[in-house]
């Protein structure tokens, strides 16, 4: 089995390494640019469904974990790149990570006070957490405050990206099945109920909060090393809303529809940019319509394997 996985492994690092390389040489630079920002979509959307969709909090300050991310990362290989190593496809992808270690802590921050609030309350609270964030930043000369960081070394591609929508959808993917998954989901369900079973409700409350802000502070590093520039205008609460709508139009609890989300609301704008005066009009309408005629999402509570197993039993 182990064989197998690994042989899988192998053969989607090299299928999109493969397409990466056809996409430099024979696409034009704007599509390009348009297909990666649509796997950082899904990379942020899936983080957030963890958050929103499966533990059934409701975070708005998602763009914050996604700041801590990109301006860890993009400190390490800029402002504190002592060696050659920081600019390396290795030392950036390190950075990266440890971007998103800076993101899974400040979420633990996040997380720890707020356990006792739901709803409407936490949204207020992670949105403050977001906007405190990006006051902060934008108030640090060093990582270049109002003005940006440039000459961050632009070492994100299809492939980088790409592969982190991979191993972001198998990591959570296997969460949601392992005990700390089903946890998870019992505090969507019925906080009450849960607890009164024996669940950990803070504990498995900190859990989502955690993996969620890693995985944004890794689409976060990813950003930040594909356009090579980071303001803190690049994370306003505009931000999170879009996260937000990608989780809610994909279907809350699905990754699949995580995914399918991130790609629509990336791609959407644009497709309409077309009708210049009116895609922010036609934009919200689509939207609109979609969730009248699916309330749920696209996807509701299901991946979309299990929809083709139902319509096929049936």
């Amino acid at each position: 089995m182990k064989v197998f996985q690994s042989a899988i492994l192998i053969a989607v690092v090299g299928i999109l390494y493969s397409v990466n390389y056809l996409l430099e040489d024979m696409v034009n630079p704007y599509v390009i640019r348009v297909i990666v920002n649509c796997g950082i979509g899904m990379i942020l959307a899936m983080s957030l469904n963890l958050v929103n969709g499966c533990a059934g909090q409701f975070s708005l300050g998602h763009a914050g974990f996604m700041a801590v991310g990109a301006y860890t990362s993009a400190t390490l290989t800029t402002v504190l790149a002592l060696s050659p190593f920081f600019k390396t496809d290795v030392g950036v992808g390190c950075a990266i990570v440890t971007g998103g270690v800076a993101a899974a802590l400040a979420g633990y921050l996040v997380g720890l006070p707020s356990l006792r609030l739901k709803g409407d309350y936490l949204a207020i609270v992670t949105l403050g957490f977001g906007e405190i964030i990006r006051i902060i930043f934008l108030n640090i000369e060093d990582v270049g405050g109002a003005r940006g960081l440039p000459g961050i070394p632009p070492r994100a591609n299809f492939f980088w990206v790409y592969l982190w929508v991979v191993i972001t959808f198998m990591a959570l993917l296997r969460l949601l099945r392992s005990s700390y998954g089903r946890a998870i989901l019992s505090v969507r369900e019925n906080e009450i109920a849960a607890e009164s079973m024996g669940v950990d409700i803070s504990k498995y409350k900190i859990v989502a909060f955690v993996v969620s802000s890693f995985f944004a502070g890794i689409a976060g590093g990813l950003f930040a090393h594909f356009q090579s520039f980071i303001d803190p205008n690049s994370f306003v609460f505009n931000k999170s809303v879009e996260a937000v709508i990608m989780v809610v139009m994909g279907g809350m609890g699905s990754l699949s529809g995580a995914i399918f989300g991130g790609i629509i609301v990336t791609l959407l704008p644009e497709l309409l940019r077309v009708f210049e005066q009116y895609r922010m009009v036609i934009f919200p309408l689509i939207l609109i319509i979609l969730m009248l005629v699916r309330p749920m999402g696209l996807f509701g509570h299901k991946e979309i394997w299990e929809l083709f197993k139902k319509k096929a039993s049936s």
